[in-house]
């Protein structure tokens, strides 16, 4: 295999993994799991796993932590880890891995969106790169549309009407989860363009996605007491509930 066409290789390799961790995920979820708590364990796993290579292999080349960069770091923790991932899993808990893996499929059109906006994308439809990705960015919307629409309670209640079949009404969860996916992909997005903008000024990878990760730790920590305040819900064993959140560490999704 060629060097130029590893990239993409590793890039479909990761979307197997990531549709494995979305039905995992659905299970634990339906079982009871809490899906804050899932969120921080997830973030303290993925610390875990990352933190030794980064303390080794940067230790020499790691920038100078100043308050500005701690700061995007902090928002960071917020946009990726907390908000993110806690309204990805509320949205999957109230709807299907397909429906929330087609949802927010929208999220790298909201980046190049977020990124125009921003002023880190120029646009030049002259050269056939930026066509590609204005005709790609409408095809991601108009395809999310349509699976939203699908799965609209208006439609559901138009097909119930015709079949006969009163199941088809249901289309509450549907709604509430469509509206978490979309969510969670403007943060996600959001993320990623903050992310490059951090990277320019804290270029070391694997520490950046270290203390990110450690610090979604901390906030999902705190969202987690605040919002189940039973203790119960934190235990775990040697089950699908460790699975999914040693399954769900992702630190390519970081950096």
């Amino acid at each position: 295999m060629s060097e130029s066409a590893k990239p993409y290789f590793a890039m479909i390799c990761l979307q197997f993994g990531y549709a494995g961790m979305n039905l995992v995920t659905k299970v634990v979820l339906d079982r009871g799991m809490s899906h804050f708590v899932l969120v921080a364990y997830r973030n303290a796993f993925a610390t875990a796993a990352i933190a030794p290579f980064a303390l080794l292999s940067e230790r020499k080349v790691r920038p100078k932590m100043t308050f500005p960069i701690f700061m995007q770091i902090f928002v960071l923790g917020l946009l990726g880890p907390m908000i993110d991932q806690n309204l990805y899993y509320a949205g999957l808990k109230l709807t299907s891995p397909t429906f929330s893996g087609a949802v927010t499929n929208i999220m790298p059109a909201l980046t190049f969106i977020i990124s125009i906006i921003c002023r880190m994308e120029k646009v030049d439809m002259r050269k056939v790169r930026f066509q590609a990705k204005v005709v790609g960015t409408l095809v991601i919307v108009v395809g999310a549309m349509l699976m939203i629409l699908i799965k609209s309670p208006f439609i559901n209640l138009l097909r119930s009407h015709l079949i006969g079949d009163a199941s088809l009404s249901v289309g509450e969860d549907y709604l509430k989860a469509t509206v978490f996916l979309l969510m969670a992909s403007f943060s996600w997005a959001s993320f990623f363009v903050l992310q490059a903008a951090t990277l320019k000024r804290y270029s070391s990878h694997g520490s950046l996605s270290t203390i990110v990760c450690f610090m979604g730790t901390l906030q999902s920590t705190a969202l987690t007491f605040m919002m189940d305040p039973n203790l119960y819900a934190w235990n775990i064993g040697f089950d699908m509930n460790l699975l999914a959140s040693v399954y769900a560490v992702r630190p390519s999704s970081w950096v």
